[in-house]
């Protein structure tokens, strides 16, 4: 009897343990629509834009997709990101109307346990690896951000120590401040004279001094959902990165944690589950290819009308919880 009680008692505890790892779960519905205004009538016109895509922390299904345009799905080659694209030889509207509402099952994702990487999933091939420790345009790995890394991890040799060490410098020296000119850009130089920005800095400057020590750092790119609403719009992109150490993708987001500094420890190893991706990487070339410069990075619209850039483009984005009703057909 006493046996048995101790038996029971042990599973209890170890059932316990087990939810309190439980990675938290947040089921939404995300709306993507945007609209070309005013397009050059009479002449060619194209349209690019990101698609979210699933993986080990995004469960994703396209609930439904429209445009006045005929959609079709592309994905370049460098990060294997998708996308929406859309073309006329000859623009005759004076807007064009693109929706694209997803369900998304978003996971927490937690990269470090008891101070170790969590490993699983695939392994990046040698050159994917090698892409994540080369510069981007304005993510240089050396001079300065080189410098830098090398006070900041002066005398330490263990990767993965080495990566805490210029998270701190970052956090410390950053201020996130998206006043004036100059932030967004994710310019690595900008930052470390400015010493503020948005998340796009924070982690260009993460990438550039991880980087240069030899440690691959991948950026990725979605939208926000705020913690305490369960629907509304959504203003703007968010952005985060992950470095790889030890066989293992270990996730960051140092703005997040400056703005709220109590979970400074939590998003060395963590992103939360109010967030969606859309893409990954800088200077992209898309599928087709766009006649103008690689883009910095892909979370809005891109539009070329004969050839040209082409920036009169109104965004909304909102997302909505999911109703009890969408989350018990979940649980069937």
């Amino acid at each position: 009897m006493i046996r048995r009680v101790c038996v029971l008692a042990f599973l209890f505890l170890s059932t316990l343990t087990v939810l309190a790892e439980t990675p938290r779960q947040r089921h939404f519905k995300f709306t993507y629509a945007f609209a070309v205004r005013n397009p050059d009538q009479g002449k060619p016109l194209k349209v690019w834009f990101p698609m979210a895509t699933g993986d080990a922390w995004q469960k994703v299904r396209v609930v439904s997709s429209k445009g006045d345009l005929p959609l079709k799905q592309t994905q370049e080659s460098e990060y294997g990101d998708r996308m929406f694209y859309a073309q006329t030889e000859e623009a005759n509207r004076a807007e064009y109307h693109f929706e694209v509402v997803y369900d998304v099952v978003r996971t927490e994702r937690v990269g470090l346990r008891d101070g170790e990487p969590v490993k699983g999933g695939p392994r990046p091939t040698q050159a994917k690896v090698n892409r994540f420790l080369a510069p981007d345009q304005l993510v240089p790995v050396t001079g300065r951000p080189k410098e830098l890394a090398e006070q900041e991890t002066m005398g330490v040799t263990v990767p993965l120590q080495k990566a805490h060490a210029i998270y701190e410098y970052v956090f410390r020296t950053m201020r996130y401040d998206k006043s004036g000119m100059g932030w967004g850009r994710g310019d690595t130089l900008w930052a470390c004279d400015a010493k503020r920005g948005n998340c796009t800095d924070f982690h260009s400057l993460f990438a550039s001094m991880a980087r240069s020590q030899g440690i691959p750092v991948r950026f990725a790119i979605g939208f926000p959902l705020p913690a305490t609403k369960h629907e509304g719009e959504i203003p703007g992109y968010h952005c985060w990165a992950d470095f790889f150490v030890e066989s293992a993708w270990v996730p960051v987001d140092i703005s997040e944690a400056w703005k709220d500094q109590s979970k400074k420890d939590y998003f060395f190893g963590a992103h939360d589950e109010n967030r969606i991706q859309f893409s990954v990487g800088r200077d992209l070339r898309l599928n087709p290819a766009q006649a103008g410069a690689r883009l910095n990075y892909f979370v809005y619209p891109y539009v070329e009308s004969d050839g040209k850039k082409y920036e009169n483009v109104s965004n909304d984005f909102s997302f909505a919880d999911a109703t009890s009703e969408e989350l018990q057909a979940k649980v069937k």
